[in-house]
């Protein structure tokens, strides 16, 4: 498999929220901080993720601008994916295919959590505070992003990830 390793120096944006990314990353070395709002007043470090774990998938497999900023938070040396490159590239690394299944079912459930905290607000008839909108805005366009999952798996011959609804 002909795979590109790309360097990204501490404190370079990888990719960047709101934007277009159609490759997928799996780190070889170093650490990469995920962040919501980044450079706002909103910004929110979510995690920092390190040696074997991927990202980028959602721009990879539906051609939709990120949902999230990644920062090299140390040196960073990744293997770039693209989609002609993914099928191969799942075949022989197996355990990141259920790496990047748990990180999307992870980030469903933060969306689910973030809809039903609005959703709740809104039935006890309180006006939900100008944040909350915003965040619950975000996890809803997430959560429609996720629902055309399944079709960029049976794209590429994987029939294992279904998207159940609560």
């Amino acid at each position: 498999m002909e795979n590109r390793i790309k360097q990204f120096p501490e404190g370079e944006i990888i990719i960047r929220e709101g934007e277009l990314n159609t490759v997928m990353y799996k780190i070889l070395q170093g650490h990469v901080e995920v962040y919501t709002g980044y450079g706002t007043n909103e910004e929110t470090l979510i995690s920092i993720i390190g040696e074997q774990a991927c990202f980028g998938e959602l721009g990879l497999l539906l051609h939709e601008p990120s949902i999230y900023t990644m920062v090299a938070y140390s040196a960073v040396y990744a293997m770039q994916i693209n989609e002609d490159q993914m099928g191969e590239f799942f075949r022989e690394n197996y355990v990141n295919m259920i790496g990047v299944m748990r990180n999307m079912a992870s980030t469903m459930a933060a969306m689910r959590k973030h809809i039903d905290m609005l959703t709740e607000e809104i039935r006890k008839g309180n006006k939900p505070d100008e944040s909350t909108i915003i965040s619950a805005r975000k996890a809803m366009k997430g959560y429609a992003m996720y629902r055309t999952m399944q079709e960029a798996f049976d794209s590429m011959g994987f029939a294992t990830y279904t998207l159940k609804d609560s």
